[in-house]
């Protein structure tokens, strides 16, 4: 008997469960993240931006691990960063500073953390509370899935990104609180390989309005994960740990 092949997925939580599917199949991916972010206040700029190469495992019997390197460029200095993500504990080492560690799901310690697979479940909570804000769309031989702003999922995802930062001004004086601030754009995109359904790349893109003194402190972030291909090595933490 001929085997049935499975039909073509149409809807965006069709293309999701394929993409799922063809990520799972392997044992781990490698993938390369660039991200930049800009505050803007009467005309002045201050801009930070960062790269670096990842390569995650997953273990269906055990929690996903991480490893990042790469650097960060702010103030016009560029210093090394290092992040992993073991058993649920994320531990993350700046220029000559000693390793810091805090539990993976702390908001301090997620913003450090990028994964273009993790972003697939984002989506499907996307499709599931807010359907009519998820687009499909065939453009370049790729498939485009998109969310825009509109979704209160994506600016509880925006605000986590921006807290650090807040916090920062907040110390320098700016008293704006989270309930007076302005999501003025939110863009999340994923690009799937038509024919395998894999990643290719995942970006997110938000910015915010922040009130200070009669006039608005404008805050953007842009961030992109590209999948660079199949991980099939093991995760662990450096003696220097400890």
């Amino acid at each position: 008997m001929k085997k049935t092949e499975p039909a073509k997925p149409v809807t965006p939580e069709e293309f999701l469960d394929r993409a799922e599917q063809a990520m799972a199949a392997e044992g781990g991916w490698t993938f390369a993240v660039k991200g930049s972010e800009d505050l803007v206040f009467q005309g002045q700029a201050s801009s930070a931006s960062y790269k670096a190469t990842a390569e995650r495992t997953q273990d269906p019997s055990a929690p996903s691990s991480l490893h990042s390197s790469g650097s960060v460029l702010s103030k016009g200095k560029r210093k090394p960063e290092e992040i992993f993500v073991i058993d649920g504990t994320a531990y993350v080492k700046e220029g000559a500073d000693a390793w810091k560690r805090g539990p993976a799901s702390d908001p301090d310690m997620q913003n450090k953390v990028e994964d273009p697979v993790a972003a697939l479940a984002e989506f499907r909570t996307y499709v599931q509370e807010s359907g009519d804000d998820v687009t499909l769309a065939k453009a370049g031989g790729k498939v485009k899935l998109q969310v825009r702003s509109g979704s209160r999922k994506l600016s509880q995802k925006a605000m986590r990104e921006l807290k650090p930062t807040l916090k920062q001004l907040q110390k320098a004086g700016v008293a704006a609180t989270e309930d007076q601030l302005t999501l003025s754009r939110v863009e999340e995109t994923l690009i799937l390989d038509p024919a395998t359904y894999r990643v290719e790349s995942h970006r997110f893109r938000f910015g915010f309005l922040i009130p200070y003194g009669g006039q608005d402190i404008t805050y953007s972030q842009d961030v992109t994960e590209e999948i660079r291909g199949v991980f099939d090595g093991d995760i662990e933490l450096p003696a220097s740990i400890g």
